[in-house]
């Protein structure tokens, strides 16, 4: 067999948006996955998960007229599962990728040379043998170390977003992006909801004001949450009504009829064959997650494995780079305009850097904050609470890093992705026109502040 100029283990986000780019330049292409094609994102995570939080949205403001049997309707729809099918039906991404003329297996997939991968399914062997081997294995959800959690049915993702039916109460451990969408979506169906947090507060990856925010929203519609406390010992049905209990490390308990696991993340490549191409994946050397994605002559690792984070864009931006720098464009990831957004309501979306990590970093930089419930647009939504952030740097007089919590996050976010992906100068974002009195808006009058701390560009510039 000829070999293909790319195999593809793993049709997530990644491994697709490396399959379509791939053919899209005339190259041929093998992909595999051992269960859906799509990957997690559209069947047990981004797409249901904000399906949820639509219908919890629809349920918080009018309870009467939007119930939880609508709401597991509409993301039975959105992820193709029908009413009798425990699972999503994920034949259609497995069919775009076969029009494109794709070569698609189901299957397990194992390297087992420099250039050669094994696919295995039922009692069939196929050996592929590829120019470019590229692993967009994704991740799963991670399973701590808790004495007595092994008697317990625990949820991970893929369970609370799939559910038909409400837990009588949750217990969430995690307080990242996921826990936190998924608590918003339980506690606004008057399930009793706790998170419990490790670290000193939610979501801590994520610029510290929206933290706050997530903290405030959540407890304001009933949320219980605990942080700077870690779990130690899981009981099963030990507490009231069959609940499990969970003792945390500071002698207190917390009980929930479901747990909920989103701890973090684990990425399956222990069993993958990298040893092939030198890569120690015991544990003793910790993997290189730090998104450069040539990993060895003709391996390539896209998606969560590959880091530096965990975002299905970062996922397709990766499988589409991957491919142009296998095929010989001069370029290279650049993470300086990752966007991260939660979904709950009202979002959080963050981009760059704070301003500790900018001096941190070396750059002379100052934070200005505009508080989101006293600007025109708070006051037309009646907020309570928010922010938008932003960070200069002195010197460039461009945008390092910003920060918002408020409705519309996630959308008005990007005008700030560009500035920084693309260098624009405050100069230039201050006399831009935005529309009143719209979230972007507030925008307008940082960048103006902005403006008088830098003072007047310097002749010699």
């Amino acid at each position: 067999m000829d070999p293909f100029d790319f195999v593809i283990i793993g049709a997530g986000p990644a491994g697709e948006a490396a399959a379509y780019k791939a053919r899209e330049l005339g190259a041929s292409v093998a992909i595999v996955d051992r269960r859906w094609f799509g990957g997690s994102c559209p069947h047990i995570g981004c797409l249901p998960s904000k399906s949820l939080l639509d219908g919890a949205h629809r349920h918080h403001d009018n309870a009467a007229t939007y119930s939880w049997s609508d709401t597991s309707k509409a993301r039975d729809y959105m992820v193709n599962r029908s009413a009798d099918a425990a699972e999503p039906d994920d034949t259609g991404h497995e069919q775009r990728l076969a029009d494109v003329g794709a070569e698609v297996y189901r299957g397990s997939a194992t390297i087992t040379g420099r250039g050669t991968v094994a696919i295995r399914h039922d009692a069939t062997v196929h050996e592929l043998k590829a120019k470019n081997i590229l692993v967009a294995v994704g991740s799963s959800s991670r399973r701590p170390s808790i004495e007595g959690l092994d008697a317990i049915d625990v949820w991970t993702n893929e369970e609370a977003t799939l559910a038909r039916e409400l837990p009588r109460s949750l217990i969430v451990l995690g307080g990242g992006p996921t826990g936190c969408e998924l608590a918003q979506v339980y506690c606004r169906f008057g399930v009793p909801t706790t998170i419990v947090q490790s670290g000193p507060r939610l979501s801590p990856t994520d610029h510290p004001r929206n933290s706050e925010m997530l903290r405030s929203m959540l407890e304001a519609d009933g949320v219980v949450v605990r942080t700077g406390v870690r779990a130690i010992k899981a009981r099963a049905a030990a507490g009231v009504d069959g609940a499990h209990v969970i003792e945390l490390d500071d002698g207190s308990t917390v009980e929930g009829h479901t747990v909920l696991l989103a701890v973090g993340r684990s990425f399956p490549i222990d069993d993958l064959g990298l040893e092939h191409f030198g890569i120690d994946t015991t544990g003793r050397t910790p993997f290189p997650r730090d998104g450069r994605l040539h990993i060895a002559d003709g391996l390539w690792i896209i998606g969560d494995t590959a880091g530096p984070e965990l975002h299905t864009h970062q996922g397709h931006y990766q499988g589409e780079l991957a491919v142009r720098m296998a095929l010989g464009e001069a370029i290279k990831p650049d993470y300086r305009a990752l966007p991260r957004a939660t979904y709950t309501d009202p979002e959080a979306a963050s981009v760059g850097l704070t301003l500790d990590q900018a001096r941190d970093a070396g750059v002379d930089a100052f934070e200005l904050v505009e508080p989101f419930a006293t600007s025109a647009k708070g006051y037309a939504v009646q907020a309570t609470m928010g922010h938008v952030t932003i960070v200069v740097d002195r010197a460039t007089r461009e945008l390092v890093g910003a920060a918002m919590a408020c409705p519309d996050a996630s959308a008005a976010i990007h005008e700030c992705v560009l500035a920084i992906k693309a260098h624009v100068t405050v100069d230039v974002l201050a006399e831009t026109i935005h529309a009143f009195p719209s979230t972007s808006r507030i925008f307008n009058g940082l960048f103006s502040e902005a403006l008088r701390e830098l003072g007047p560009v310097h002749a010699d510039r």
